[in-house]
C-alpha cells in the first residue's frame, strides 16, 4: 500500500493524503495471477500425467523413474530437497490462485448489491458456474492425494520404495470408492481447465466469433486429453491391465 501526496489541494497549510492500492492488489494484478498461477499449475498437471503413463512401461521402469525424482538436484540438493521446493512453490501457486479467485469473486459480487427481481438466466458454461466448488474438490482431493501417493499415510502399502506396488495397490477392485473419488476429482479438474483455458485463449485476443469456437474447442480438447491421460491409470489397475 502506497500513501501519495495531493498537490492539487488547495494552499491552505493542509496536505491530503491519499491512499492508492498496490498494483498486485488491483483488479488486473489479482488476473494476473491468477493467470500464472494458473499456467505453472497446468505445466506440472501435464507433466505429472506424463510420468503417471510409466506405469504402462512395467514395474522396474515406473520405479526408476519415481526414484529419479527423488535424486533431481543431487549432488547440488542433499536428499529429496527437489520435490519439496516443487511442492511448495506449487502450494504457494495453489493458494494464491484461489485467493485471487475469491477476491476477485467478492469484488464482482459488491459491485451489483442490489439483485434485479426479474433478471435473465446468464448463459454461461457448466465450468463457469461450478468453479468454485469445484475448487473446493481439487484442493480436497490433492490434500488426500499428498496423504495417498506422497507420505504413504493412507496407502494400503505405503512403502516409498515401491511406488508402482503403491499404484496399484491404491487401484485396487476392492478400493473402488478410491477409484471413484479419483474420477470426480479429474473430471472437476477437466471443467476447471476447460473454463480457466478459455478464459487465457480469449486473454490472447480470441475475441471474434469464428475464435471463441476455436478457443472452445482448443479448451475442450486439452481438457479432455488432460482426463484421459490421469483417468487412464486407475481404471488399468482396476480392471487388471496393470497389477
Amino acid at each position: 500500500m502506497h500513501w501519495t501526496t495531493d498537490r492539487s489541494a488547495p494552499s491552505v497549510g493542509l496536505v491530503v493524503i491519499t491512499k492508492t492500492r498496490s498494483p498486485i492488489r488491483s483488479n488486473v494484478g489479482l488476473k494476473a495471477v491468477m493467470a500464472v498461477t494458473g499456467i505453472l499449475l497446468a505445466l506440472f498437471l501435464i507433466a505429472h500425467m506424463l510420468g503417471n503413463l510409466k506405469v504402462f512401461t512395467g514395474e522396474t521402469s515406473f520405479d526408476h523413474y519415481a526414484h529419479w525424482l527423488r535424486d533431481i538436484g543431487k549432488p547440488l540438493l542433499p536428499g529429496v530437497w527437489f520435490l519439496w521446493i516443487l511442492r511448495t512453490v506449487l502450494v504457494v501457486a495453489v493458494v494464491a490462485h484461489i485467493v485471487a479467485a475469491t477476491v476477485l469473486a467478492r469484488r464482482a459480487r459488491a459491485a451489483r448489491p442490489v439483485k434485479y427481481a426479474h433478471r435473465k438466466k446468464v448463459n454461461g458454461s457448466y465450468a463457469a458456474r461450478t468453479m468454485r466448488w469445484g475448487g473446493v474438490i481439487i484442493l480436497l482431493f490433492v490434500i488426500y492425494h499428498i496423504l495417498d501417493l506422497t507420505t504413504g499415510t493412507l496407502n494400503p502399502v505405503g512403502d516409498e520404495s515401491k511406488p508402482y506396488g503403491n499404484v496399484v495397490a491404491d487401484f485396487a477392485p476392492e478400493r473402488w470408492y478410491v477409484t471413484l473419488f479419483y474420477t470426480l476429482a479429474i473430471v472437476t479438474v477437466g471443467f476447471h481447465l476447460r473454463h480457466g483455458a478459455f478464459s487465457a485463449f480469449r486473454s490472447l485476443g480470441q475475441q471474434t466469433p469464428r475464435g471463441e469456437r476455436r478457443a472452445r474447442a482448443a479448451a475442450l480438447v486439452f481438457a479432455v486429453a488432460l482426463c484421459a491421460g490421469y483417468l487412464v491409470v486407475p481404471f488399468a489397475v482396476l480392471t487388471g491391465l496393470v497389477s
